[in-house]
């Protein structure tokens, strides 16, 4: 009886009744003691804890979001240009027809600093994600889509068609209808290509032949142009228009239709360049066709250059007459500038165009740049379309003519 007052007072009470059936002198197994030690809530708070794992195991085996993390890290990004002022509003016809287009196309920008570009990313999973990416503004792709069509707030309405003018906010021609290229120091060569719209066939074989890094110019005298202007921006080419100035000689050699001259007067010679430059949009600049005489006339060229910087066009130099003041007056007007440093076809023979081409080459090496201009000859366009491909290969970037400007607006 000694033996088992001691075990009644450890026990519950619930065993008293146990411990009478049980036969003397048999005694209880430890475990089972131990077991009966512990205490309700203890037993409560374990079987939650194995809950809380069981829950936390079935959501990290879920399929979403964390099975497919490539879904996740990878989301298609929104990008916009940072915002700038607001341009002169346009009309809801052209509104409507460019948000057709592309609701998210953004004006191409020309190499010249970095840009800050604002990113949203949809996960599906909750409200846009914001974020900021500094980036080179010509590493930006030409959205094809849209390059063909027109910004309304760089056209002005004239009689004989539309003008380019600088937008109310600033922006020229020059700088958003440029094509963008990669920004690099290395070896760049600019290849232009004239006479386009003259031949229809011609034409066409240019500009589905041609690579989209070599820059097209158009004769304002053709048909067409503004077709074939849609289907060159398209394609990847950046444009200039041709303007026909006085050569020597004249009119002997006449470089055809509303051709600028140094007897006209200013205002005479400003309609003829307002009508080759209401032949078509979306070009970044003038080249002359001809011109040596009226070039080298400052009152002549005065007026024109002037005209050019208020309207923000560059001017290309076909480097033919070394007696031209272009570089001077572009300088003083701030209008972007490039002087060709030679013709490349002015023999036409694939061998003596490789022989100019390689020439171009051994000096944009040497200086950084060099500049080639070339007509849409069968020829031309075949020889440089052959050329280029290895031109790539030997580390040489081709790239458009507004690449390799001289900007007096940027220092």
């Amino acid at each position: 009886m000694r033996s088992a007052a001691p075990r009644a007072w450890g026990c519950g009470l619930a065993d008293i009744g146990k411990d009478i059936e049980r036969p003397l002198g048999q005694t209880l197994r430890p475990q089972r003691l131990a077991w009966r030690g512990i205490s309700a809530g203890t037993l409560g708070a374990a079987v939650a804890i194995l809950a809380v794992v069981g829950i936390s195991g079935a959501i990290a085996l879920r399929e979403k979001p964390f099975r497919k993390p490539e879904e996740m890290a990878v989301s298609t990004p929104k990008v916009t240009v940072a915002p700038a002022p607001a341009p002169a509003p346009a009309p809801a016809s052209a509104s409507a027809e460019t948000a057709r287009a592309n609701p998210n196309a953004s004006t191409p920008m020309k190499s010249g600093g970095p840009q800050i570009i604002h990113v949203q990313t949809e996960d599906g999973d909750g409200p846009p994600k914001a974020g900021i990416v500094i980036r080179d503004p010509s590493a930006l792709g030409q959205n094809l889509k849209v390059a063909h069509l027109p910004d309304r707030a760089l056209i002005e309405a004239s009689e004989g068609g539309p003008l380019p003018v600088r937008s109310a906010d600033g922006r020229r021609p020059f700088d958003v209808y440029a094509r963008p290229w990669s920004g690099a120091r290395g070896a760049r060569v600019a290849i232009v290509i004239g006479g386009l719209s003259v031949s229809q066939t011609g034409t066409q074989a240019a500009i589905a032949k041609l690579p989209p890094e070599v820059t097209l110019a158009f004769a304002p005298q053709g048909n067409s142009i503004d077709r074939w202007m849609k289907v060159a921006r398209q394609s990847g080419h950046e444009i200039v228009m041709q303007v026909p100035l006085e050569p020597f000689d004249y009119p002997n050699v006449n470089p055809g239709r509303n051709t600028l001259t140094v007897s006209a007067s200013p205002d005479e010679n400003l309609k003829s360049l307002h009508w080759a430059l209401s032949r078509t949009t979306n070009y970044t600049g003038v080249m002359n066709y001809m011109g040596a005489r009226f070039s080298a006339d400052a009152n002549a060229m005065g007026p024109f250059m002037a005209e050019l910087g208020k309207r923000g066009l560059a001017y290309v130099d076909d480097g033919s007459s070394a007696r031209s003041l272009a570089p001077e007056l572009a300088l003083k007007d701030g209008v972007p500038f490039v002087a060709g440093d030679m013709a490349i076809d002015a023999v036409q023979d694939r061998g003596e165009i490789l022989k100019k081409l390689d020439s171009l080459e051994a000096t944009a090496r040497a200086k950084g740049s060099a500049v080639g201009i070339g007509s849409a000859f069968d020829i031309t366009v075949d020889t440089v379309t052959s050329w280029v491909a290895e031109a790539k290969k030997r580390g040489i970037e081709i790239v458009p003519i507004s690449a390799v400007a001289i900007d007096p607006q940027k220092g």
